[in-house]
């Protein structure tokens, strides 16, 4: 169904898995309409309570395809969009970020520019102890997307944001981990099994009441004061039934 993802569906629990690893997942324009379209179905599936964003392979998402990167014209195939046009550029990570499903991402190897970027709005980021995470868009001469401006400064604080950014320097697991960029640092051999255990954990509880809390959460994080975050708490509460 999809030419660059593989999806398995574990009791309440789906798996997507980039699924390029002769290209180390490599992101390509077809990459992002596959992610695109699959987290859409994923949205209505009600068999589905949590998602599990992974790579197949060595690595997680090494960036941008280059090859597609040097292609003016930035297409894989005639109907789909240029690069840097598509939909998964310009909307996507506010649709992860506000998904009404736990989405978390298992970082199983290398996470550069993009790869980072798309696992920022998940909910919860794991990664395997060999794992090495860059943003190297200022070498690129690029300025950072997906919600990178958003989302930085919230895991990391300003500065450490800033810094990053900047500099585009490559972060070990543990670094990544000291500054928040992830959650959790595993065994390669645990990674999954950790990400379906959490994922599992989340799923035994109310889809709805699940749901609320990430929403309330996301709210509060954004809100201006205690008083409005409150507010908001209040009124998704009245949402629960």
């Amino acid at each position: 169904m999809y030419k660059t993802l593989n999806i398995e569906k574990r009791d309440a629990v789906a798996i997507v898995f980039l699924n390029r690893p002769e290209k180390l997942n490599a992101y390509t324009v077809q990459m992002g309409e596959d992610l695109v379209a699959a987290f859409e179905t994923l949205r209505t599936d009600e068999g589905v309570r949590c998602i599990v964003l992974t790579g197949n392979g060595r690595a997680f998402c090494a960036g941008v395809d280059l090859k597609q990167l040097q292609q003016q014209s930035g297409k894989d195939d005639d109907h789909l969009p240029k690069l840097g046009e598509e939909y998964f550029v310009k909307r996507f990570a506010e649709d992860l970020y506000h998904f009404p499903k736990p989405v978390i991402s298992a970082i199983n190897g290398a996470a550069i520019g993009v790869g980072v970027t798309m696992s920022m709005p998940c909910d919860i980021r794991l990664a395997a102890e060999e794992a090495t995470l860059s943003i190297p868009f200022v070498k690129l001469g690029i300025v950072p997307g997906l919600g990178s401006s958003y989302m930085l400064p919230r895991l990391l604080g300003l500065g450490a944001a800033k810094w990053l950014a900047l500099t585009g320097k490559t972060l070990s697991s543990s670094e990544a981990l000291s500054l928040g960029l992830v959650d959790k640092v595993v065994t390669a051999e645990r990674l999954l099994t950790e990400a379906l255990e959490l994922a599992n954990d989340i799923a035994r509880h109310s889809p709805r009441v699940v749901s609320l809390i990430k929403d309330t959460l996301n709210q509060g994080a954004a809100a201006g004061s205690i008083g409005e975050a409150i507010d908001y708490e209040h009124a998704a509460n009245a949402k629960r039934s």
